[in-house]
């Protein structure tokens, strides 16, 4: 007996920590991209570039610890004929995600930021779904889809120094994921292909980073030449796609351990962490009561479509079906993406 309760604990003890060490890594991930971007002292305001760097080291690191060291095992049934068909298309969308998102945190602060990625993540890929015929339009999530959008209006509001161009590349980061968990619903889970993030990872880096080095070569790499800025840190720009690999592997740790509802409510809390944090990190973040006001109204919207979807899973496993998608692990973004097996 006593045995059986030191293992529980020790059970449980490993579990908070991979839950802690991912909401350091996720917190963490979104405060260096923006010193990277921001800083004037790194000097590197290149999203395109730092996206396309975090999914060229992210191929190179899922290749040695899948086929050269085999740490990990990558899974099998991928075909090219879903690869052409299923992950291009996720990878072209995971690409604009990542893209956009940085490219916000040139224009608004990394508070207002996560608010509007987080938050109004949950109603684009409602709508997207309920036009796919994935979900089905009903009063209650008709109600909460409108407690969440006036939350981000409140928020919004509450912006003192709101960027408009920001906002614009934020929501088109937000639509840009949604249609990414579109795909990853319509491509993956009716093929029935089943990949782990680590799997997902090593298929769909090479795709997005192919897909973000075309507009590379034609929209920042003429700056960063007449700029003179190719004598950028490595070894800073190293860390951070180091960081952001080591927060992909956290979410696969923290989902092996626990389940989606688990990440989801780790991706709350991180939230939080990400805007009360940024207030005294940077200059450019100064929250108002309006502000909070406004999350915490769209949050609890969150916390409400959260328990809908569980019981709905709740009641699709009861029945027998436990089938579900894996959308891919969101490296970059303050998406926290957008992070977990299930999201929303």
């Amino acid at each position: 007996m006593a045995d059986r309760h030191r293992k529980w604990a020790r059970e449980e003890f490993v579990t908070y920590a991979y839950i802690l060490l991912y909401i350091a890594l996720s917190s963490g991930q979104i405060f260096f991209n923006k010193w990277v971007l921001s800083s004037k002292e790194i000097n590197f305001p290149y999203p395109l570039g730092l996206t396309l760097l975090h999914m060229v080291f992210s191929s190179v690191l899922c290749f040695m610890l899948t086929k050269v060291l085999k740490i990990m095992k990558v899974e099998e049934g991928m075909t090219l004929d879903i690869y052409i068909s299923s992950v291009i298309p996720i990878g072209a969308m995971f690409a604009m995600t990542l893209w956009l998102g940085n490219t916000a945190y040139l224009y608004i602060s990394v508070a207002f930021a996560q608010m509007l990625k987080a938050i109004s993540t949950y109603v684009a890929v409602f709508v997207l779904g309920v036009l796919a015929g994935l979900e089905v339009m009903s009063c209650r999530m008709l109600l909460i889809m409108s407690v969440i959008s006036f939350g981000v209006l409140v928020a919004s509001y509450g912006e003192i120094s709101i960027s408009w161009i920001g906002v614009v590349y934020q929501m088109g980061g937000v639509v840009g994921e949604a249609l990414r968990l579109i795909f990853m619903e319509i491509f993956v889970k009716r093929k029935g292909l089943k990949l782990n993030p680590i799997s997902m990872m090593y298929y769909v880096s090479p795709c997005s980073a192919l897909c973000l080095l075309i507009p590379w070569i034609f929209l920042e790499r003429p700056r960063m030449d007449a700029q003179g800025t190719w004598s950028f840190k490595p070894l800073v720009l190293t860390l951070n796609c180091l960081c952001t690999f080591a927060l992909n592997i956290s979410v696969f740790l923290v989902i092996s351990h626990t389940s989606a509802l688990t990440i989801r409510v780790a991706g709350v809390v991180k939230d939080w962490v990400v805007v009360l944090l940024s207030a005294l990190l940077f200059a450019d973040t100064k929250l108002t009561l309006i502000n909070l006001l406004g999350y915490a109204i769209a949050i609890a919207g969150v916390a409400a479509y959260n328990n809908h979807k569980l019981k709905k899973e709740a009641s699709r496993v009861s029945s027998g079906d436990t089938s579900q998608s894996i959308p891919l692990v969101s490296t970059s973004t303050p998406n926290q993406l957008n992070e977990e097996t299930d999201k929303p």
